[in-house]
């Protein structure tokens, strides 16, 4: 029998300090060591019991979640999961924390104070494993010190080069923001992500790789239309496709039922993507746990499209590019710190609009390429 994972439970609440013991003693690989009520005791509790994985609230008294982290990664760095009160204020904190090097986050139910963790369960059990596993795996160079030049207002709306969709889940916002902040402002094609999260949280997310991308990142809604230089985000609990439309190419939304267990789902993304741009789609797996995503990619790379996934020893978790990997679905496989030059050098750059794709020495041109090249009429959000 292999060692059971040792979890430090760090909340200010004494229920909470009672009932997240409880409810991971379901789980025989998993032994609670102690408990802390807020960051001081926290760090006298993991030097004395050393644990494996650390649950952290961020709202505490005396030392707060956000200063107990930067403290634990500085002095002996160790896998965090984030287990938090969800509102606007603590989503943006959530995000600062896991650039700080959190491994991953879940949110507390609404009712937690009334004792009803039941919901969260086997998603909190899960993480923790995911985060033993994981280990201390987020890249150094993850998070940016220096400003991102600032936008210089609205661009020109112009079709884009090529759309590259993004599947990424554990490890996901460092790895897109590392990603998205070295691509310059004037970045010809468009990218379009599913990234695994819980409704309400998309939002504060699209809004802080906004703020840290000289790109232009929204939270997707139906008929945002794919720009060069547009990052939409997919929202929590949706799933998104895109569409070749008279007007322009644009993002659609819907509520079908979860694919591969999650809504949204990369790989349902892929396939739209696969049908509607064949050859000037471009796919990408990144850092994340599962299977979602492979097939999807696989059809991108049947269509004629390009295909890429994130190299395994730069993921926080390594399941999603695994599996398109081992079922040769990858054209490619770059490190996290090449993607984002990679996607510069190959799809950053204008090219005239009677261009030609070319593939594996041939020269080709689809008969939708050709139907479709136009310019948006408008960059407006409906």
């Amino acid at each position: 029998m292999s060692e059971r994972i040792r979890v430090l439970v760090v909340d200010d609440s004494a229920l909470m300090r009672k009932l997240i013991p409880a409810i991971l003693a379901r789980d025989s690989t998993i032994e609670v060591v102690g408990t802390a009520m807020d960051g001081a005791f926290a760090l006298k509790k993991i030097e004395e019991l050393q644990p494996d994985v650390v649950t952290l609230d961020l709202e505490m008294p005396r030392m707060d979640g956000m200063e107990t982290l930067r403290l634990i990664m500085r002095r002996a760095p160790l896998p965090v999961v984030l287990f938090s009160t969800h509102s606007k204020e603590g989503g943006y904190a959530t995000f600062k924390a896991l650039a700080l090097g959190a491994v991953d986050f879940l949110a507390k139910p609404k009712d937690a104070a009334a004792g009803h963790l039941e919901e969260i369960a086997d998603q909190l059990i899960a993480k923790i494993k995911v985060a033993k596993r994981a280990g201390r795996k987020l890249p150094p160079a993850i998070v940016r010190e220096d400003p991102v030049p600032a936008k210089k207002g609205k661009r020109v709306p112009l079709p884009p080069r090529r759309v590259i969709a993004i599947g990424i889940s554990t490890g996901g916002p460092n790895a897109l923001q590392y990603v998205l902040s070295q691509v310059p402002e004037d970045f010809h094609s468009t990218i379009v992500v599913v990234q695994h999260m819980p409704e309400g949280f998309t939002e504060m997310f699209a809004k802080r790789l906004d703020e840290c991308s000289a790109l232009e990142v929204h939270e997707a809604r139906s008929g945002d239309l794919l720009l060069a230089g547009r990052v939409l985000i997919c929202p929590g609990n949706r799933h998104m496709m895109v569409r070749r439309m008279p007007r322009g190419d644009m993002a659609v939304l819907s509520d079908g039922p979860p694919v591969n267990g999650h809504r949204p789902s990369a790989d349902v993304l892929f396939h739209s993507v696969a049908q509607e741009f064949g050859l000037t789609a471009v796919g990408v797996l990144m850092t994340g746990m599962g299977d979602d995503g492979a097939e999807g990619l696989g059809a991108i790379k049947a269509a004629g499209g390009m295909t890429i996934a994130q190299s395994e020893d730069t993921c926080v978790v390594s399941g999603m590019p695994r599996a398109a990997i081992l079922k040769g679905y990858a054209h490619k496989i770059i490190p996290l710190d090449g993607l984002g030059s990679y996607f510069v050098s190959q799809y950053g750059a204008a090219k005239d609009p009677a261009e030609k794709f070319v593939k594996d020495g041939k020269t080709e041109k689809t008969e939708k390429n050709e139907k479709y090249e136009r310019i948006p009429v408008s960059s407006q959000r409906s």
